[in-house]
């Protein structure tokens, strides 16, 4: 059974560079293949990945809007441009959404999306969506049950608080979450007690179990300012050790 892992909190709190180490961490443990969805609007999980976006789904939306070849369905088309958005790598593959819907959304290429990724999620064992703070996209992609749900947070008290509250929209959106986690990035060492505090909080008071609390790091900022990719981090930096025992303890 394909199972869904969705990122989710507010811009900056570091859900796409927690999307890149989870993909060097099921790399390296060898649990591929796996899809990644990269579902912020702002897209950039392929800068982290060394990879290169030739074809977006908010461009084959476009591309549905207007004529199709002959003799082929909306379907159809939707199918193959998808699996021509693909990036495939060793191990796993990334597709990108690219800009959402704008005024006269032509909201068929939603169900037909859904259908595609069906039928996708079949040939992977992890399926990864790097989203933006809200989760329509999930909807959108008829994924419904989440099996982890990792939200992520700055080291502040407005972080903490909306992590809590994206963890508290799960159910009004009709999701069902299997497990949830609270992350909490770029956090000074040691812990200040008050930060402490609004972690054990949060946690007490919502779904979430503390997933972990990953700090600040030179030597991701150095790897992201020379544009090399996350999956070539060194086994022994003491960032990756400390994330592979997180990633160790949810997916154990």
């Amino acid at each position: 059974m394909t199972k869904v892992i969705a990122m989710a909190g507010k811009g900056g709190t570091g859900k796409t560079t927690t999307s890149a180490l989870l993909t060097r961490y099921l790399l390296n443990k060898k649990e591929t293949p796996f899809l990644l969805v990269d579902a912020d609007a702002n897209a950039n999980l392929n800068e982290l990945l060394g990879l290169d976006v030739n074809l977006t789904l908010g461009q084959i939306r476009k591309e549905l809007k207007g004529e199709l070849p002959p003799n082929v369905t909306r379907d159809q088309f939707m199918e193959m441009k998808i699996h021509q958005a693909l990036i495939e790598e060793s191990g796993f593959d990334l597709l990108v959404m690219g800009q959402p819907d704008g005024p006269g959304c032509y909201c068929a290429a939603n169900q037909y999306l859904a259908m595609t990724m069906d039928k996708l999620a079949e040939n992977y064992k992890y399926i990864i969506v790097d989203n933006e703070a809200g989760m329509e996209h999930l909807s959108r992609m008829n994924m419904r049950s989440i099996d982890y749900l990792l939200v992520t947070s700055d080291p502040s008290a407005r972080g903490i608080l909306t992590a809590r509250r994206i963890s508290e929209i799960t159910e009004p959106l009709g999701l069902e979450i299997k497990n949830q986690y609270l992350l909490v990035n770029r956090a000074p060492q040691p812990v200040p007690p008050a930060l402490q505090e609004k972690i054990d909080e949060a946690v007490a008071d919502s779904g979430m179990e503390l997933g972990g609390i990953i700090p600040s790091s030179d030597v991701l900022i150095s790897q992201e300012l020379s544009g090399k990719s996350y999956i070539g981090l060194d086994d022994s930096a003491d960032i990756i050790q400390t994330v592979n025992e997180i990633f160790d303890r949810i997916f154990s």
